[in-house]
């Protein structure tokens, strides 16, 4: 592989911001994998956030690569997959699978498409140092009228219809918007770009927690809300404290400590089958140094508010952020129903917006 733009490379990242800037480029903030993706010939390679290859995983896109993307080129963009008529991320984790076999049934089952927002090189030259808006006139004449699974990615400068989005493109799964500056260079591994992100706040159940890598001090708070038929359901973890919040937490958490999990709700996390539902709090995933991480159990007394911006299926798509104790909730209140749903919308309109 010979580019003008060699990997790997890091994408350029995004700092968050509270309300869209006015000024910017305006694009949707997608949940997938980011991804870079490099075409020269017959060769197609697919970057992470972090530069380990995706291609393996991916062979449709691969294949569309090929047939669809110009001959030599180096496209920032989005893995995503799509359930229905929104993103499903659930589904795109489930494509990492270490079985060649698997892959290529998932590849068949739950197709993955490519969403391109900035280009970073075509043919011989490199587009790092050109301004964004020549990028994405760019990206927008290589990509004209390409079919799925390969997409441009919708944008625009004008604030009120980011603004729409904002409101609108969460019903299809996505997560907010992301704004750039216009006369701006690709910075790789720079927080040159704002994302936007919903978030709203709910009240859990405090059930459990992990220790931090670093010693006996608290890593992540694990998170439960009570569902339909009154079953504690583990939904996630907030785990954003100081290295001295941390250990207060062990203190403040400590009367409410279980030594025997047998009386726990999530008792059966010590049973195989809860492995196998992937359910466990720190459990061992394809993304992790392969350590199951121990978890301490708490009597589930304690309520706490968090921030999230997503719900995926029955759990926080993100990690939460702790916002306070509310030792004037009772745990049973603690239910599903206070989360909030954005009215469905369909990601195909979402596309069509480009």
């Amino acid at each position: 592989m010979r580019l003008p733009v060699m990997p790997p490379v890091k994408p350029m990242l995004a700092k968050a911001a509270a309300r869209i800037p006015a000024g910017m480029h305006y694009e949707a903030k997608w949940d997938g994998f980011r991804a870079v993706l490099f075409r020269d010939g017959d060769e197609v390679l697919i970057g992470s956030r972090n530069t380990k290859p995706l291609d393996r995983y991916f062979p449709d896109v691969v294949e569309a690569a090929l047939r669809l993307l110009p001959a030599r080129c180096v496209l920032d963009g989005e893995l995503v997959v799509a359930v229905e008529d929104r993103l499903d991320f659930d589904r795109l984790q489930d494509r990492v699978h270490p079985a060649a076999s698997r892959v290529r049934h998932l590849a068949e089952t739950t197709p993955a498409s490519f969403v391109a927002f900035d280009l970073l090189a075509l043919g011989d030259e490199s587009y790092l140092d050109r301004p964004l808006t020549e990028r994405r006139a760019a990206l927008a004449e290589a990509l004209a009228d390409t079919p799925p699974p390969i997409h441009l990615a919708p944008a625009t400068t004008d604030l009120e219809v980011a603004r729409a989005w904002f409101d609108r493109f969460e019903g299809a799964g996505l997560d907010g918007i992301v704004a750039k500056d216009p006369a701006g260079p690709y910075l790789p591994d720079e927080r040159a770009m704002v994302k936007i992100k919903h978030e709203r706040t709910a009240d859990c159940v405090v059930a459990g927690y992990r220790e931090h890598k670093s010693g006996p001090i608290v890593g992540s708070l694990l998170l439960g809300l009570y569902d339909d038929r009154g079953r504690l359901q583990h939904v996630g973890v907030s785990a954003a404290f100081t290295a001295v919040r941390r250990a207060e937490l062990v203190d403040e958490l400590a009367p409410y400590r279980l030594e025997d999990v047998s009386g726990h709700p999530w008792a059966h996390w010590a049973e195989a089958e809860a492995h196998e539902a992937d359910r466990l709090p720190g459990a061992v995933t394809r993304w992790s140094s392969g350590r199951l991480s121990e978890w301490v159990p708490l009597r589930p007394e304690l309520v706490c508010e968090v921030a999230y911006d997503h719900v995926q299926g029955d759990r926080f798509r993100h990690t939460t952020r702790f916002r306070r104790w509310r030792p004037d909730k009772d745990p049973g209140d603690c239910t599903y129903e206070q989360l909030a749903e954005p009215a469905s919308y369909d990601l195909t309109d979402v596309l069509d917006a480009r």
